[in-house]
C-alpha cells in the first residue's frame, strides 16, 4: 500500500483551509474542507482531522472502551469506530466555536476512509468526495450533502446542467461543527489489490469532470505524483477554492 497527498491554497484563496491526514500505520485517511471567518475555515478543518486521528489511534487494537454516541448495529466494529471519531470531531469543533467568538459558525466538511482487511470504511459529512478507481472505472462513494444533490435526488427530471447555474448549487446542507449531534454518512464497502483511492476536497472534483479524474488516474503513476497531477489539472482548469488530493494505492 502507498499514499501520497497534496494540499495548496490556489490562486485565488489567501490561505489554505483544507487538512487532512495520511496514517498508513492505522490505515486511515482524512481530508478536511473548513469554512468561516476569521482563519475559523482552517481551525475547524485541523480540529476535525486530530479528532478523528486520536480516537481511531486510542482505539487501535483495543478490545474495550466507551461508546458514547452507542453502537449501530448495522455496521462492522471498525464501521463504529469511525462513527464514534466524527462525532467526536463534531462535538470538539461545535464547542469551539461555541467557546469563542471569532469561531462562531465555522464547520468543516469531512471524508475519512478507514481500510480494515478487504474492506474500507467511509465516513463523511459535505461535498468532499471519496472515490474508487477499480478494474477501469471510476465510481464515486460519497454522496454530496448540498443543495445541488438534494434538488436531483429529489427531481429526477431535473439537469445537472440546470442545477449548476443555480444561485444556491454551492450551498452544504450539512457539515462537522454546525449542531450536535449531526448526521454522520457511513459507507462500508469491498476493496481489492490494485484499487485506488482518491479522496478530494471540492476545490478539486469541482473542477475536474469524472473523465478527467478517471484519465488521470488511468495513467496509473505513483500515489505522489497521482496527487500533484490531480492538484494541477484542477489549477489549470480553472479552481478558484483551495485544492486537495489524496491518494491510497492497494
Amino acid at each position: 500500500m502507498t499514499s501520497g497527498a497534496v494540499s495548496e491554497a490556489g490562486r485565488v484563496r489567501k490561505s489554505n483551509e483544507d487538512s487532512y491526514a495520511l496514517e498508513d500505520d492505522l490505515g486511515l485517511y482524512v481530508v478536511a474542507d473548513g469554512m468561516g471567518g476569521h482563519q475559523a475555515g482552517e481551525v475547524a478543518s485541523r480540529l476535525a482531522v486530530e479528532a478523528i486521528v486520536g480516537f481511531i489511534n486510542r482505539t487501535h487494537e483495543m478490545d474495550e472502551f466507551s461508546w458514547p454516541y452507542g453502537i449501530d448495529t448495522g455496521l462492522t466494529l471498525d464501521g463504529n469506530r469511525l462513527r464514534t471519531a466524527l462525532q467526536l470531531a463534531n462535538r470538539r469543533v461545535f464547542r469551539t466555536a461555541e467557546g469563542h467568538d471569532d469561531y462562531t459558525g465555522m464547520g468543516t466538511t469531512v471524508v475519512s476512509a478507514l481500510l480494515s482487511g478487504e474492506t474500507v470504511i467511509v465516513g463523511h459529512v459535505g461535498d468532499s468526495r471519496l472515490y474508487i478507481w477499480s478494474g477501469g472505472s471510476l465510481e464515486q462513494v460519497t454522496k454530496d450533502d448540498s443543495w445541488a444533490a438534494t434538488m436531483l435526488a429529489q427531481n429526477p427530471g431535473s439537469s445537472a446542467s440546470d442545477v449548476a447555474k443555480h444561485p444556491m448549487r454551492n450551498v452544504l446542507t450539512n457539515v462537522l461543527g454546525a449542531r450536535e449531534p449531526t448526521e454522520i454518512h457511513v459507507v462500508e464497502r469491498p476493496i481489492a489489490l490494485g484499487d485506488t483511492l482518491l479522496i478530494s476536497s471540492d476545490g478539486v472534483h469541482g473542477a475536474l469532470s469524472a473523465e478527467a479524474i478517471a484519465g488521470l488516474l488511468a495513467r496509473g503513476l505513483p500515489a505522489q505524483a497521482l496527487a500533484q497531477d490531480l492538484v494541477q489539472a484542477a489549477l489549470d482548469a480553472g479552481s478558484r477554492d483551495n485544492v486537495t488530493a489524496l491518494i491510497v494505492q492497494l
